[in-house]
């Protein structure tokens, strides 16, 4: 799809709010919600396009808005950034994990399988309380998993002001290979050592994809 093409020459079927009407929400790729949230494109680059960098840019962002970042996207002004804004602190507040116990790898997938169709490897960090309730899931970093990308102080700083109990951390793996690799077993012992230091243990570290999941503690 180039960036000339429009919404409305692509077929029915493809198009984000059709499809959503046909197959719910919940069968739409986050570029495609954010593109509903949007409405359009601007000349010389589709609303596909202009949606796929705002995703990257709210990524990076972990959902917060800062405008001033988000206004040096091209097509993107104040009205689009409002509604984007509008739509996540909606989010927020009628569908916050918060009380959400997580008693398996399983309970922390629907959480965090909206980001398997990035591109680029994410690693996100769940913040615990005691009674195993998610306080909060972040974005720690963005690209290419390694040991410099996710240190321990960038993992446990905000758990740390959290009071969390505990903390989950997962990535996905763009390529749908779900076998953990030599880096993310030694970061995995890495920060199961940092947590046992600063009593806030690391349950498990999840490897998800498009297709499912697979915990790197407890197979």
């Amino acid at each position: 799809m180039s960036n000339n093409t429009k919404i409305k020459d692509l077929p029915k079927e493809s198009r984000p709010r059709e499809k959503l009407l046909v197959f719910g929400a919940q069968n739409l790729s986050d570029r495609e919600l954010i593109s509903i949230i949007l409405g359009n494109g601007v000349k010389g680059k589709n609303l596909l396009t202009l949606s796929e960098e705002v995703l990257n840019q709210l990524d990076f962002l972990n959902y917060k808005i800062n405008e001033t970042l988000l206004m040096n996207i091209t097509g993107l002004g104040r009205a689009k950034i409002a509604a984007i804004a509008a739509a996540i602190e909606f989010s927020r507040r009628i569908l916050c994990p918060n009380s959400k116990k997580i008693k398996s790898s399983s309970d922390i997938y629907p959480y965090i399988q909206h980001f398997a169709d990035r591109k680029q490897e994410i690693f996100v960090c769940a913040s615990l309380n005691g009674a195993n309730e998610i306080i909060a899931i972040r974005v720690v970093s963005i690209g290419l998993i390694n040991k410099t990308l996710v240190h321990p102080r960038e993992v446990f700083a905000d758990p740390i002001s959290d009071r969390a109990a505990a903390v989950i951390v997962c990535h996905n793996h763009p390529s749908g290979n779900l076998e953990a690799s030599a880096e993310d077993m030694e970061i995995t012992e890495k920060l199961r050592d940092a947590g046992n230091i600063l009593g806030i243990p690391l349950l498990d570290h999840i490897i998800f994809s498009q297709t499912g999941y697979k915990s790197i503690l407890s197979g």
